[in-house]
């Protein structure tokens, strides 16, 4: 076993105390495999993304690009900032968490996977952002705008639009806004039709998987390029990921344990739960021994 591979295991937290020789085996094809991950990863993964919109310069570009009209000297930049409201209350925790030298909030995610619930995540993003200023004291009249944008290689709406502005505004009167300074934007990066201008429009396309010679989006290469090259980052994200595969590997044992459990109580023997729902036969024994501790 690597070097390497002890150090994302012991980084980790995970052990190889017990572990027969074929299970030694899968832990290296499973860092094998994070490794040539990383070796492919572009804008769309959120690691990397966070890690290059560190760069202020990027950061401001991108800021000014899909929000022309908001002035900034300054910005204070957290990236992956995360806010827990309490130990019974689902936190969140943002790609990029942005407040200008006015207070504005900017709040941009680089949303993947469409899970069909991104209006109510980003209202959620949205409202967990307004929390976290009123507990230090903020009055509701001091509140400053907020922007929660969220960037898409899908087309969530299906319209075609590259960018789609949501804010408040009232049924009944068409013109009439809320004003409570909330604003939702949708990025598509798959879109076909002629609405934003050519530099975010190319920045789109290069999220989209698509090549351009725009300049920034160059800098935005020469960056994702670097980020791969950097050998910390590649450790932390290798070690996340380890992780992240064993805390599932753990939830499926679980599950698994849970449903053995329950057919072994509904009078199905360790033989049949194996023939018949493939659950190992080691894990098997085990609920099957652990029932007769309790009985």
């Amino acid at each position: 076993m690597s070097d390497l591979t002890k150090e994302i295991l012991e980084n980790a937290d995970i052990s190889l105390e017990g572990l027969s020789e074929e299970g030694l085996k899968n832990i290296q094809v499973k860092v094998n495999d994070i490794s040539k991950e990383w070796e492919e990863l572009g804008i769309t993964n959120d690691f990397i993304f966070c890690k290059i919109m560190q760069d202020k310069e990027l950061l401001e570009e991108l800021v000014r690009m899909i929000l022309p009209d908001i002035e900034f000297n300054d910005l204070n930049i957290t990236a992956q900032k995360s806010i827990e409201v309490g130990k019974d209350i689902h936190g969140v925790r943002f790609d990029i968490y942005v407040t200008s030298d006015d207070g504005t909030v900017i709040e941009i995610e680089m949303q993947v996977l469409n899970r069909g619930n991104l209006p109510r995540r980003l209202r959620f993003y949205g409202s967990m952002a307004d929390s976290e200023l009123l507990d230090k004291g903020v009055v509701y009249s001091k509140l400053k705008d907020s922007y929660v944008i969220a960037i898409c290689p899908f087309d969530y709406y299906k319209k075609g639009l590259h960018k789609y502005t949501f804010t408040n505004r009232c049924h009944e009167v068409d013109e009439l806004e809320m004003d409570d300074g909330t604003t939702k934007i949708v990025l598509n990066a798959v879109g076909t039709a002629d609405d934003v201008h050519g530099r975010l429009k190319e920045f789109l396309n290069y999220v989209a998987g698509k090549h351009s010679d725009d300049e920034f989006v160059k800098k935005l290469d020469e960056a994702v390029y670097k980020a791969r090259q950097n050998k910390e980052w590649r450790r932390e994200y290798m070690t996340l990921a380890m992780r992240d595969l064993e805390n599932q590997e753990i939830g499926i044992e679980k599950e698994q344990k849970r449903q053995i459990e329950k057919l072994l109580k509904k009078g199905k023997t360790p033989e049949e739960i194996v023939d018949f729902c493939d659950y190992p036969a080691s894990l098997v024994k085990a609920v099957q021994e652990s029932l007769l501790v309790t009985q």
